[in-house]
């Protein structure tokens, strides 16, 4: 036999079929929450999944101020940015990061879980975090996702 009996599809952005992801973070650790958004965002949970194209899904995360996280990592867990000035490093606390922005730090937990080129840029903005439980995307009609049971 000299072809093959079936072929390997290979997804396209015109035969990406998306949809509206909505995820509660309330009482989720972040980590875990985080690996498994970035799952979706990704595509790898769809049968279709291509590693270059951008076949996952929009995420919608609520209530960003209700993530969890395990141990003393509140305390210890350090998050440095850079000014881009001699002695520019600043450090802030997780704890410090929650009471100024909780929003970020959802999105930076999910970011660092992506593929750090353009296309990991662009699976990016597929992500919407809100903090309370209001979110601006009821006409997309989102499906609400529970990630006790999302493997």
């Amino acid at each position: 036999m000299d072809t093959l009996s079936y072929k390997t599809v290979s997804a396209n952005k015109s035969t990406v079929e998306k949809q509206w992801l909505l995820v509660d973070a309330e009482g989720e650790t972040l980590g875990r929450m985080a690996s498994k958004v970035a799952k979706m965002l990704r595509g790898k949970h769809k049968p279709s999944f291509t590693p270059h194209v951008d076949c996952g899904d929009n995420v919608i995360i609520i209530n960003a101020e209700k993530v969890d996280m395990t141990g003393n990592k509140w305390q210890d867990k350090v998050y440095l940015r850079y000014t881009g000035y001699p002695g520019g490093q600043r450090s802030t606390s997780a704890k410090e990061l929650l009471a100024k922005d909780p929003a970020r730090i959802v999105e930076k937990a999910v970011k660092g879980m992506l593929p750090k080129n353009r296309l990991g840029a662009e699976l990016f903005r597929n992500l919407k975090v809100y903090v309370g439980a209001e979110h601006n995307h009821e006409a997309q009609k989102p499906t609400v996702i529970n990630l006790k049971e999302f493997k």
